[in-house]
């Protein structure tokens, strides 16, 4: 029992020879930390009067001065090289007092400037510390490892210049907003004018022109994108952009071609031959003259020509007898609004004519009303 005991004994106090260095240096760096975080935590902590108040510009102005003042006190006070006495409260930051929300002439709360004093109180913070006007510090947030640190003595000469310099800008007259009176005057004048009313407004038309220009770029854009990933597709839509190319220009030359026939300018006098070198009233009488001995196909043949032969004094087309009467159909264009009476009358004539029908009163008759939409009047 003894062994036993004595056993334990040296256990424990191995055990506590071993622990004991490391507990101490635990408490060691433990206190240490303690203590460099304690003037951290002061400088950052703000007077609990820290608050707010609506001042103008003028108790703007004496405000700072009298933060000038403090920190002027706080000066003299480390340049005495001495320990501040107890009730000495010249480097106290309770005197930087609230913050300002500085209201200009005609301001609301809404558009009040608030200015901060929470840098001053941690400088004032860092002088009244023992020992810290000879030594470099760093206050504010903005400080970084690379930027050198300023003993005391720079930084309560960098707030000075800052109060001075918050003093004098407030002291400056406020920059008013031009009114431009003038020049709103000459624009109104411009605007006013006939050539830009309605400018501003903008119409369905070029909404229209608007949307389909951006679905056109809509489009190209995603053209490229597939052209990038399937290059055939490039191909193809190049060969049938060109093959529709040379169809519109194909058919663009063929309707100027056909136009070109039609407004050929005619001879001044008719072709010998030609239906127009007979008046097409002697058309007229021949064709009448035929349908009273009741020969209906020359009648039809005779009211034809009488057609043909007014279009021709009309200088629809130049005089050319060689032509046939479906190359007569040809020269009118397709919007004529004469081409259907004429193709209704030229087939009624190569029906009888060519195709050898017989003819009655019934079809002279309607070939004489197609011919008198044409212009050919009976007398």
């Amino acid at each position: 029992m003894n062994s036993m005991r004595s056993g334990s004994r040296k256990w424990s106090g191995g055990v506590t020879a071993r622990l004991a260095p490391d507990v101490l240096l635990s408490l060691v760096a433990a206190l240490f930390v303690l203590a460099t975080a304690v003037p951290h935590v002061r400088a950052q902590q703000l007077p609990s009067n820290a608050g707010w108040r609506d001042v103008n510009f003028a108790e703007y102005r004496q405000h700072l001065n009298a933060l000038d003042n403090v920190v002027a006190d706080c000066q003299a006070q480390l340049k005495l090289k001495k320990p501040a006495p107890a009730n000495n409260i010249a480097c106290d930051p309770d005197r930087v007092g609230p913050n300002d929300r500085v209201q200009g002439p005609g301001a609301t709360a809404s558009q009040a400037r608030e200015v901060r004093y929470d840098w001053l109180r941690s400088v004032l913070i860092h002088a009244g510390d023992k020992g810290s006007a000879a030594q470099p510090v760093a206050v504010g947030a903005h400080s970084s490892a690379k930027s050198q640190p300023k003993n005391m003595s720079d930084l309560l000469n960098d707030a000075r210049q800052r109060l001075q310099m918050d003093e004098r800008q407030a002291e400056s007259p406020l920059a008013t907003n031009p009114a431009y009176t003038d020049e709103r005057k000459s624009l109104d004048a411009i605007l006013a004018q006939r050539e830009y009313q309605g400018v501003t407004k903008v119409s369905v038309r070029d909404r229209v022109l608007e949307w389909l220009g951006n679905l056109f770029d809509r489009i190209l854009t995603s053209l490229a994108g597939m052209g990038a990933r399937a290059p055939w597709a490039a191909r193809l839509l190049e060969g049938l952009l060109l093959g529709g190319i040379c169809i519109v220009l194909i058919w663009f030359f063929i309707r100027i071609e056909r136009s070109a026939r039609v407004r050929l300018v005619p001879d001044v006098e008719p072709a010998p031959g030609s239906p127009s070198a007979r008046e097409w009233q002697l058309w007229v009488k021949d064709a009448q003259a035929a349908a009273a001995g009741g020969l209906w196909r020359e009648a039809i043949h005779s009211v034809y020509w009488a057609s043909i032969a007014r279009l021709e004094s009309g200088r629809s087309w130049p005089a050319d007898r060689a032509r046939t009467p479906r190359e007569y159909l040809g020269l009118l264009r397709g919007n004529d609004p004469r081409k259907p009476t004429l193709t209704a009358l030229t087939r009624s004539f190569e029906r009888t004519w060519y195709g050898g029908r017989d003819a009655a009163a019934t079809d002279f008759n309607s070939a004489m009303a197609l011919a008198a939409e044409l212009g050919v009047q009976a007398e």
